[in-house]
């Protein structure tokens, strides 16, 4: 496996300060790669528009990122198709990842959360699309037959295996 990225769209200095748009959809191959990156079953689209702008000590990207994904239910690995829009707004710094004492303390805002480094003066808008898609990822997707698909296979429901549960098969009365 190469360390190349999945899907890689790098912007410079020089197009943000003439203020970019950008607007670009991964190929089949790319949606493949991102799609074993983020264990999913599939990707059958991912798109992201931005404007590209200069920042202080940087480059600004505002946009979306599109997708329609297939994950793997949770409880049973079923395909849990999704649709997902998820806005953005990264700013790309120098000096962002600059050393801090160990015993200082740091506060970090909501603005802090969408800092990112420049690499020079490069940024790659593809790799923090990916970033982006998989912090906007259901954790525990669920699939709308998992219920009747766990108790087929004798996985009891919370309610049905809860703290008394037991004591109540052995008395012969119901769960309370």
């Amino acid at each position: 496996m190469s360390d190349a990225p999945e899907f890689s769209l790098i912007l410079t200095l020089a197009d943000a300060a003439q203020g970019r748009s950008v607007a670009v959809e991964a190929g089949a191959e790319a949606r493949t790669r991102i799609a074993q990156r983020l264990e999913l079953i599939a990707v059958d689209r991912f798109a992201v528009t931005a404007e590209i702008r200069t920042v202080a000590g940087g480059i600004g990207a505002k946009g979306t990122v599109d997708a329609s994904v297939v994950q793997p239910c949770a409880a049973t690995g079923l395909p849990v198709p999704a649709r997902l829009s998820e806005p953005f707004d990264l700013r790309f710094l120098r000096d962002i990842d600059a050393p801090v004492d160990a015993e200082e303390e740091i506060e970090i805002s909501s603005e802090d959360c969408d800092l990112l480094p420049l690499d020079g003066d490069r940024v790659d808008l593809g790799e923090a699309a990916v970033q982006t898609l998989s912090l906007a990822l259901d954790p525990f997707p669920r699939h709308p037959d998992a219920h009747r698909v766990l108790a087929e296979k004798g996985v009891l429901s919370e309610e049905a295996a809860g703290p008394f549960a037991a004591l109540a098969k052995l008395s012969g009365t119901p769960n309370l």
